[in-house]
């Protein structure tokens, strides 16, 4: 049987250079690659060596600035971290507000959306 592995998730958001930023200061990554989109618009790579967000935007996006409803087109997106408190720190930093803290098995947890919307799940194992 072939095994797969997640490489990538791409989200659409109205400024990807604000989202790959907070994702930067968030997550200890870096830009992979950055350029325009196939179809068009702008996309940039922010992750690890192993797997990154494809953060992704053009002018319709941007013009409409969405706020996409929970669930719509996604639940959440999960990151895995070491120091769970400072992870949270930077994203009130931000000027994002954290929710749903919880610890229950396999790890501690919270959890915040960005500014289009997008939840993310904030997780740590330690």
């Amino acid at each position: 049987m072939t095994q797969g592995k997640l490489e990538h998730v791409n989200i659409a958001v109205t400024d990807p250079q604000r989202s790959a930023d907070l994702m930067r200061d968030l997550f200890g990554w870096h830009i992979r690659w950055e350029g325009a989109g196939m179809l068009g618009g702008h996309t940039i790579h922010v992750g690890n060596d192993d797997d990154y967000l494809a953060i992704y935007t053009n002018a319709d996006i941007a013009k409409a600035d969405p706020q996409f409803r929970k669930s719509e087109p996604l639940n959440h997106i999960g990151v895995v971290v070491d120091d769970l408190d400072a992870v949270e720190a930077k994203v009130i930093a931000a000027g994002l507000e954290t929710m749903n803290h919880a610890d229950y098995e396999p790890g501690r947890r919270f959890y915040f959306f960005d500014w289009n919307g997008i939840e993310f799940e904030v997780v740590s194992y330690a």
